[in-house]
């Protein structure tokens, strides 16, 4: 469905906004991880706090809409479409947060931000699957991001690609299922209330994880209370709120583009924050990275359209056409 032009800017300011949260919510989910608390512990509390900040936003919102109003047939459709994507979401969200997490443990805020926002290629790669249309710049793409992550791994002039690294990697897979999965729900559902079930959904699967493998401590998470209150309002109840609702009928490439900010984001607040520091090896790496995500959003005809041989215009309305046939 077609969305007018200042739709698409006020939903690409909430992904914005939500990739500058991110951003720099690894500077306080790296700090966290240097003290005694555990990964489940901090991702458990900070998601619980996600889903209980947003109940008097829902109720506001619920009220206003006048769902309860709505006919039977409609309001289950809706309600139903909520419940179930927040659980598959919050399913993914939760293995996604713990992976990263743990991975942050290793290595920097600014590294685990770039390694994270892979999910940039991955989406539409991902998209191939599911028989999605994507550019065939992806072919240069992928392989300039890879090497620009070799680059960024580089410890000396040593390629150093540990537990760390690939349980970040392996979380940037993860979250580009959950960006497709959202992609796939929010448009059906309440965008806020979706929000709030995924994290209750992901915090009570870390709860549980908690206490099966870690003995958390009153002072070790009084110690990090005010990392867990920023992430748990401001990256959980307020990104992926805003998340949710600015991917809400846009293209989830485009979405990703966006939200990959965050890795610049990262290594900014990184490097003024916790005065982390890049190699020249891993500086490059990053611009290599920055550079494969922007080729890889550039429309296929990009070269008509530098050459004033078609405009910009032209592509989105064959998109929009090719997305017709598919619905139908």
């Amino acid at each position: 469905m077609p969305q007018s032009k200042s739709y698409q800017i006020r939903h690409s300011l909430y992904l914005l906004l939500t990739a500058i949260v991110w951003g720099t919510s690894f500077v306080s989910q790296r700090s966290a991880m240097q003290t005694e608390l555990g990964g489940f512990t901090f991702n458990a509390i900070r998601l619980i706090i996600g889903s209980l900040v947003l109940i008097p936003f829902i109720l506001f919102i619920r009220k206003k809409e006048g769902i309860k109003n709505w006919e039977d047939d409609k309001r289950k459709a809706y309600n139903k479409a909520t419940i179930i994507g927040g659980i598959i979401c919050g399913v993914i969200l939760c293995l996604a947060s713990n992976l990263q997490q743990f991975g942050i443990k290793g290595i920097s805020a600014g590294k685990t931000g770039f390694i994270t926002a892979l999910y940039i290629v991955e989406v539409p790669i991902i998209g191939l699957f599911l028989k999605k249309k994507t550019s065939w710049l992806l072919a240069i793409a992928v392989p300039m991001a890879v090497g620009g992550m070799f680059l960024l791994c580089m410890v000396g002039e040593s390629f150093a690609f540990g537990v760390s690294e690939w349980l970040v990697l392996a979380c940037s897979v993860v979250y580009s299922i959950h960006i497709l999965a959202i992609d796939y729900f929010a448009p059906k559902a309440d965008g806020v209330m979706m929000s709030s079930i995924q994290f209750f959904v992901a915090g009570i699967i870390s709860l549980i994880l908690m206490f099966i493998t870690e003995t958390p401590t009153m002072e070790g998470i009084l110690e990090c209370k005010i990392q867990i209150l920023y992430s748990g309002i401001m990256a959980c109840g307020v990104a992926y709120t805003f998340q949710i609702l600015g991917q809400k009928n846009m293209n989830p490439t485009l979405s990703s583009l966006i939200l990959s900010l965050e890795s610049t984001v990262s290594v900014l607040s990184g490097w003024i924050i916790l005065h982390e520091e890049l190699s020249l090896y891993q500086a490059l790496g990053c611009v290599v990275m920055f550079v494969a995500i922007i080729i890889a959003q550039l429309p296929s005809n990009i070269f008509q359209i530098l050459f004033k041989k078609k405009k910009l215009g032209e592509e989105k309305k064959e998109d929009k056409g090719d997305q017709a046939c598919e619905q139908q």
